[in-house]
């Protein structure tokens, strides 16, 4: 097939994916509309299997992750990331009890490849989910295994994202009622005043920072200076991309969110999700029922692993109960989960604007800053630890 008629209809699919996600207010995820949805296809013979390869969109991931990764940690400030301390140390801690617990359970019934499967897509999210399946498939493990991480990724969001609904209501509520939220909403805008008079040691001139093309060069020169200190060092590219983001905003060398300052987030995010797809479709039924027992452990083993992790660290921390096990939650979701629940709850809870902003002041940094962590920062590494263990 053609590569234009096949990247179409695999940004056909994702694309039906994002409006039923955005129809349902994120309570169906997109990646399961868009993934089951060319599976399906794939399998009754309306587009071929090949679909995603011919897309060359595999290509563009190959190309585009060690860019996309530095991207990612150019996201979340490093003051903010500071300040939020807190729920780094929840979101980690979720993190680490989940693999720890599917590794104690998982491995010994089902063997510690399907261990790697499921780890890095439940701890992370999509970009986890597409270094475990590139790292799987370059070791040449079974296809019912490869498929697995997909099958994870498609899943895991179905529990956690009601649950996290409830807790965030309940803490919403809470705040709301008790006057306390007025009060912390003014010391964050406060914090976020005396940040923006802070210098960094670099600034880059704003006629750069509005270029497409000269964002576009700075992250390839960022994803190209972590493939080659990964070379002689033995750390993962992902891992050293990811912290060159956060070096380098934070002092100033690159701009927050420089990928989509570039305007090319979007087919980097095409790419991560074709080289999760395409395992997936190539799969026969069969791979798939075989990957459904494994996935179902995990998703439940880890789930578990993830709250009952989050909830020690809450209590630990004495932080609000509610919050603490939202921000651990974020690990089966991610962004942009993670920002639309939240918008959904502080719209639903509060009683005018002023309240609404006051809740999102409130609850988005620690939900974001939690997010970042799991599927960003703790899952790449999680991942790409992981892998190179196989």
């Amino acid at each position: 097939m053609e590569a234009i008629f096949a990247a179409a209809i695999v940004l056909a699919f994702i694309a039906l994916g994002e409006l039923v996600s955005i129809w349902s207010k994120a309570r169906v995820p997109s990646l399961l509309v868009a993934m089951l949805g060319i599976f399906i296809f794939a399998k009754i013979g309306i587009v071929p299997d090949s679909v995603v390869d011919d897309s060359m969109l595999v290509q563009v991931y190959t190309i585009l992750v060690a860019p996309l990764l530095f991207h990612m940690g150019t996201l979340i400030p490093l003051r903010v990331m500071l300040k939020q301390w807190r729920s780094v140390i929840i979101a980690v801690s979720g993190m680490i009890a989940a693999v720890l617990l599917i590794f104690v359970v998982v491995a010994p019934l089902f063997g510690f490849a399907t261990f790697v499967a499921g780890s890095g897509p439940l701890a992370g999210g999509i970009v986890a989910t597409g270094l475990t399946t590139e790292g799987l498939t370059a070791h040449g493990a079974a296809s019912s295994i490869i498929v697995l991480p997909a099958l994870v990724l498609m899943l895991q969001s179905l529990p956690s994202m009601p649950l996290t609904n409830f807790l965030l209501r309940r803490y919403a509520t809470k705040l709301r009622d008790s006057g306390e939220l007025h009060q912390l909403a003014a010391a964050h805008q406060e914090d976020e005043a005396e940040a923006a008079t802070k210098k960094k040691l670099v600034t880059l001139p704003h006629f750069l920072v509005e270029n497409q093309l000269f964002m576009l060069f700075l992250i390839l020169v960022g994803g190209s200076l972590a493939t080659l200190i990964a070379i002689p060092t033995h750390i993962p590219s992902s891992i050293v991309a990811l912290i060159l983001g956060i070096v380098a905003t934070a002092i100033g060398v690159s701009p927050d969110k420089a990928m989509e300052r570039s305007n090319s987030f979007g087919i980097a995010m095409a790419g991560v999700i074709a080289i999760v797809m395409a395992p997936l479709v190539s799969a026969s039924v069969q791979d798939v029922i075989n990957a459904f027992l494994p996935t179902v452990t995990i998703l439940i083993v880890g789930g578990l692993g993830i709250i009952g992790g989050g909830y020690i660290a809450t209590k630990l921390l004495k932080w609000k109960g509610p919050l603490g096990m939202s921000v651990a939650l974020t690990a089966m979701y991610g962004f942009p989960a993670d920002f639309l629940l939240t918008n959904e709850v502080a719209r639903s809870i509060a009683r005018d604007d002023d309240e609404k902003e006051a809740l999102l002041n409130v609850m988005l940094p620690p939900m974001l800053v939690g997010g970042f962590t799991s599927v960003s920062a703790g899952s790449v590494v999680i991942a790409s630890v992981l892998v190179s263990l196989l």
